[in-house]
């Protein structure tokens, strides 16, 4: 199954109210550790994992996650490393890898979209490629059977959110704020309007993220509208601090699954 369908499954059939998309940065602590947390984050209620590829400038992440990057370089991940992280988590759900251009110019468009069909991932976010700059690599992911996912902000005009939405696969990742990656206290009072501006320009599923680090966050984007709720710095912060990260991230996930959960028929 091409990756475009595979995620569409995935949003059709999640067991929530919205799909829940938990983040993993390959490699941290270490590429075993990563591959068991993964596991673990399907063990809790996933419905699809959004993979990092640690990288040396990521503009769009937080200190939690910046800092788990950079341990994972420390510990020498690479990109092929985190592929088999890839290939086994993507026996059970969808995998969405998210990684900087350099890492994909570096190999060619062409080549690195196919050693990521190999791998089994279904989708790629590339935060710091402009729309204007990404025509070559959507090409080469539509070839592939990879879904080109791009990111929305709330500050992205409707003219540019138009021509997003038009050539978006997968879904949409909508960032619920301006800035990077973290945890932040309140914020759903926002989260209505930038769903449904980004709704308003795509029929494509909509998932929020940045700032959601608790279950009620979740629940509140899922009543908001949002069909993909996606959590990081939370968890990643979880897998720094416990003895048994995967333990540790199961638990969560089940709670922010919990709180996804579709009512029961009356």
């Amino acid at each position: 199954m091409d990756g475009p369908q595979r995620i569409a499954d995935a949003f059709a059939n999640a067991k929530g109210r919205a799909a829940l998309m938990p983040y993993l940065m390959g490699g941290f602590p270490t590429l075993g550790d990563s591959i068991r947390i993964g596991e673990a984050y399907v063990d809790g209620g996933a419905d699809l994992v959004e993979l990092g590829v640690p990288f040396s400038d990521p503009l769009a992440d937080g200190p939690v996650i910046h800092a788990a990057g950079t341990e994972a370089l420390r510990n020498g991940t690479t990109v092929a490393g985190v592929l088999t992280v890839c290939h086994a988590i993507a026996q059970r759900v969808p995998v969405v890898m998210m990684m900087y251009a350099n890492l994909i110019f570096a190999k060619g468009p062409e080549a690195f979209a196919r050693s990521l069909a190999d791998a089994g991932a279904s989708g790629l976010i590339v935060p710091d490629m402009p729309l204007e700059e990404g025509e070559e690599v959507l090409a080469a992911c539509d070839a592939a059977g990879i879904a080109l996912v791009p990111l929305v902000a709330p500050t992205t005009p409707d003219e540019r959110l138009a021509r997003i939405g038009a050539r978006a696969r997968g879904f949409v990742y909508t960032v619920s704020v301006t800035g990077t990656t973290g945890e932040r206290t309140a914020l759903s009072d926002a989260y209505g309007s930038v769903i449904a501006r980004t709704k308003a320009h795509t029929d494509l599923p909509v998932a929020l993220g940045f700032g959601i680090g608790a279950p009620e966050q979740a629940s509140q984007a899922a009543d908001a509208g949002a069909d993909g709720v996606i959590i990081g710095s939370r968890l990643v912060r979880a897998a720094a601090e416990a003895r048994d990260p995967a333990a540790a991230v199961r638990e969560l996930v089940k709670g922010f699954s919990a709180a996804l959960a579709k009512p029961a028929p009356s």
